[in-house]
């Protein structure tokens, strides 16, 4: 009776992840640009982000004289957590409340708030489905939202998120199984933005113990690169989108289609 070989197992003999993908590379991502938001698909994650402003502040003592400030929220759709259906609170979830505060930081580090005074910008962002990397997505998301509604910007802020395997294999744009302990010990995952032209980290957080500041430097070039690469497939999808804009204002298009960019590019 012949041995019969199973799929993590061939996955393992070929040095893939349980995805097939390469260490290097990154999840196939889809995006799509809509009045009502912006769209993005990394691997089997998808996130939503809407924006909307700059608008007056409800409350006077929210007002800064002197730049606007950011109201961020993540939440969670019901569906979107494989194992989990509670219906999470986004003003008492701990997760929720602290990648609101990190997508915060990232977005002020890109916007020109200085320009609206005693205003504000409204950030919602839907995950409609996590397999891993839920705040990768949706600082992408939310970027690609900016810039379709017009919001000045230094640069994009691009995500991606980088670790280290149970092989000792730095990974770049871990998914939820890799995010996972491993040997019921915290798995190494770092998340990482950057704005690429300036090459400028705004957000880097590890919670894991790393071994010493050379695996740090690693896990992050890791993830630098990632975001490099994440920057080609936003632009492309920036582009593609502006492309259908102006062919619907000069009239040869009889609507305006979304934007649909799709990439497998694998960072080196």
């Amino acid at each position: 009776m012949g041995s019969t070989l199973r799929r993590t197992d061939l996955l393992a003999l070929s040095n893939l992840r349980n995805d097939g993908r390469k260490p290097h590379e990154i999840r196939r991502m889809r995006m799509q640009i809509t009045d009502q938001g912006a769209l993005v698909e990394m691997g089997l994650t998808t996130v939503l982000a809407t924006v909307r402003g700059p608008i007056e502040c409800t409350r006077r003592s929210e007002e800064v004289a002197d730049r606007c400030i950011l109201d961020v929220t993540v939440k969670t759709a019901p569906f979107a957590p494989s194992a989990d259906r509670r219906v999470t609170n986004p003003q008492t979830d701990r997760r929720l409340v602290e990648q609101s505060h990190q997508l915060k930081r990232a977005m002020e580090a890109a916007i020109l708030l200085h320009l609206y005074p005693k205003s504000k910008i409204e950030i919602i962002v839907w995950v409609l489905a996590d397999d891993g990397g839920r705040l990768p997505a949706a600082i992408n998301a939310t970027t690609l939202a900016l810039v379709h509604a017009g919001i000045p910007i230094k640069d994009l802020v691009c995500a991606c998120s980088a670790g280290i395997g149970s092989n000792g294999v730095t990974l770049v744009d871990l998914n939820k199984r890799e995010e996972s302990s491993n040997g019921g010990q915290p798995a190494v995952h770092l998340p990482c933005a950057m704005l690429p032209q300036r090459g400028t980290v705004v957000l880097a957080q590890c919670e894991a113990r790393l071994s010493g500041l050379d695996e740090l430097e690693k896990v992050l070039e890791a993830a630098m690169e990632g975001c490099r690469a994440v920057a080609q497939q936003l632009q492309a999808a920036i582009r593609e989108n502006a492309a259908a804009l102006l062919t619907a204002r000069s009239g040869q298009a009889s609507h305006i289609i979304n934007s649909f960019a799709v990439s497998t590019t694998a960072t080196t």
